[in-house]
C-alpha cells in the first residue's frame, strides 16, 4: 500500500501536530528505541511518551539515531504524578530534557490531575506549564486525564487554554462529554487506549466492518478515531503492526458504518482505565 502522508492539525497556539503518532507505553526501555527507530523509518513523525513511562531516554535515543533533524518530529512527555508541587514540577521537566537530550519538548502535559492530591491544586501546577511555554522550552502545553470540571477550573484560574486533552477514548468508551467540551473551547482530544487495549478487535461489529471493506480491526478503529478529529497513537513493538496501524489514510469509514462504531459506546462501564476523579497513584 502506497503511504499518505499523515494530516497535520493546528493546536490553538499556532502550532500544529501530526493526527497520528506512535505510543511507548508499556514498551520496556530495552525495547524502546529499537520500536521507536522502526516507526520512524516507516514515515512516523510524533512520538508520545512520559516521565512514568521511564522511557524518555530511548525516544531521544532513537531519534537522534534516525538521522532526522530534531524539528522533523513532534515529541510530547508527561509530569510525573509525584511532582505537582511548582518547584518539583519545574525540576521535572528538566530532568525529562536531559533524559531525552533535547532543548525543548514540542508538547508537555499534566499527565492526571490528582484532584484527591496536593489539596486539589493543580492549578498551580498548570501555572508552571505556562511558564515553560512563555520560556519556550515547551512550545505547546496541555492536560491528560481532565475532566470536565478541572478544564473549567483552568479556565477560570488559569491564563492559557490547554492545546490537547489526552483522555481514554475507543468504541466502547467514547468519553463524549469531555470530547464535547474540547470542541467547544478548541482543546484537540488526544485519544489513548484507542483500540481498549485489543478488546475491541473481536468485536463483531468491528469484524463486520473489516470483512465489508477489507481492512484491519486495527485499521478500522484508528480510522474512525481520525475521521472524528481525534489524535491517535497506536502502540506496538510488532514492525508489522507498527506499518499496518500507519495505513490508516488511504480509505475512508462511510458515515453508517462510522455511526455503528460510535453506537459500541457503553458509557462509563466502557471505561478501561483509571477515573480520573479518584486516582491518586504517585510512584513510590
Amino acid at each position: 500500500m502506497a503511504v499518505t502522508p499523515v494530516p497535520k492539525i493546528a493546536l490553538n497556539d499556532g502550532n500544529v501536530i501530526p493526527q497520528l503518532g506512535f505510543g511507548v507505553f508499556q514498551i520496556e526501555p530495552k525495547d524502546t528505541a529499537r520500536a521507536v527507530g522502526t516507526a520512524l523509518e516507516i514515515g512516523y513523525r510524533h512520538v508520545d511518551t512520559a516521565e512514568m513511562y521511564g522511557n524518555e531516554a530511548e525516544v531521544g535515543q532513537a531519534i537522534r539515531a534516525s538521522g532526522l533533524d530534531r524539528d522533523e518530529v513532534f515529541v510530547t512527555s508527561k509530569l510525573n504524578n509525584g511532582f505537582h508541587r511548582p518547584d518539583d514540577a519545574r525540576k521535572a521537566f528538566e530532568s525529562t530534557l536531559q533524559e531525552l537530550k533535547f532543548d525543548y519538548l514540542d508538547l508537555f502535559l499534566i499527565h492526571w490531575p490528582l484532584p484527591t492530591r496536593y489539596d486539589g491544586d493543580f492549578v498551580s501546577t498548570w501555572k508552571v506549564l505556562e511558564e515553560l511555554q512563555r520560556d519556550g522550552r515547551a512550545r505547546s502545553i496541555g492536560v491528560s486525564n481532565f475532566q470536565v470540571p478541572h478544564l473549567e477550573r483552568l479556565a477560570a484560574e488559569a491564563e492559557v487554554t490547554p492545546a490537547v486533552n489526552q483522555v481514554e477514548v475507543h468504541p466502547y468508551f467514547g468519553n463524549e462529554e469531555v470530547r464535547a467540551y474540547g470542541a467547544t473551547h478548541n482543546i484537540l482530544t488526544e485519544a489513548w487506549s484507542p483500540i481498549a487495549q485489543g478488546r475491541v478487535l473481536d468485536d463483531p461489529t468491528i469484524v463486520d466492518v473489516t470483512d465489508e471493506i477489507g481492512r484491519s480491526p486495527a485499521q478500522v478503529v484508528l480510522r474512525w478515531h481520525v475521521q472524528r478529529g481525534d489524535i491517535v497513537f497506536p502502540k506496538s513493538t510488532t514492525p508489522k503492526r507498527i506499518e499496518e496501524n500507519f495505513q490508516i489514510f488511504d480509505f475512508e469509514l462511510d458515515e453508517a458504518t462510522m455511526d455503528r462504531i460510535t453506537g459500541l459506546d457503553r458509557g462509563e462501564a466502557g471505561r478501561q482505565g483509571p477515573d480520573p476523579d479518584t486516582f491518586d497513584y504517585v510512584p513510590g
